[in-house]
C-alpha cells in the first residue's frame, strides 16, 4: 500500500511534530515538516507537489488559486485556527479539496 504524503508548512518552531503522536499514523501517512517559509511559489509546488494532504499554519502562506492548480494530488488542506483568509476556498471547492480547520490546542493539554 502506498503511503499518503503530509506536508507541514511554516513550522518555524519546529514543534509541529511534537503536538501530537504521529505515529499513530505511519503505517498509512508519510509526514514532513517544513520550517522555512517559502516565499517563490514554485520553490512550494517542487517541496510539496506529490502531497495528498497540506497542514498550514494560518495566514503564513497564500494557498491561491495558481498555487492549487500545480497541485493535482492535493485532497485535504488542514489550517490551525478556525479561519483562514488565505486560502482561496472557491479554487478549493472547483478542485475538491477538502478544507478543516482545527482549533489550537493548549500544548499543557496536549501532555495529560
Amino acid at each position: 500500500m502506498t503511503k499518503l504524503r503530509c506536508a507541514i508548512l511554516d513550522d518555524y518552531q519546529g514543534v509541529a511534530l511534537s503536538y501530537a503522536d504521529w505515529s499513530q499514523l505511519s503505517d498509512t501517512v508519510e509526514v514532513r515538516a517544513f520550517q522555512q517559509h517559502f516565499t517563490l511559489e514554485s520553490d512550494l509546488v517542487a517541496a510539496i507537489q506529490d502531497c495528498e494532504v497540506v497542514v498550514i499554519m494560518r495566514e503564513r502562506t497564500p494557498i491561491t488559486a495558481s498555487l492549487l492548480a500545480k497541485l493535482p494530488a492535493l485532497k485535504l488542506l488542514i489550517t490551525s485556527g478556525m479561519r483562514n483568509a488565505a486560502i482561496d476556498l472557491a479554487a478549493t471547492t472547483r478542485q475538491g479539496i477538502v478544507v478543516c480547520a482545527v482549533r489550537q490546542v493548549p500544548r499543557s493539554l496536549l501532555s495529560n
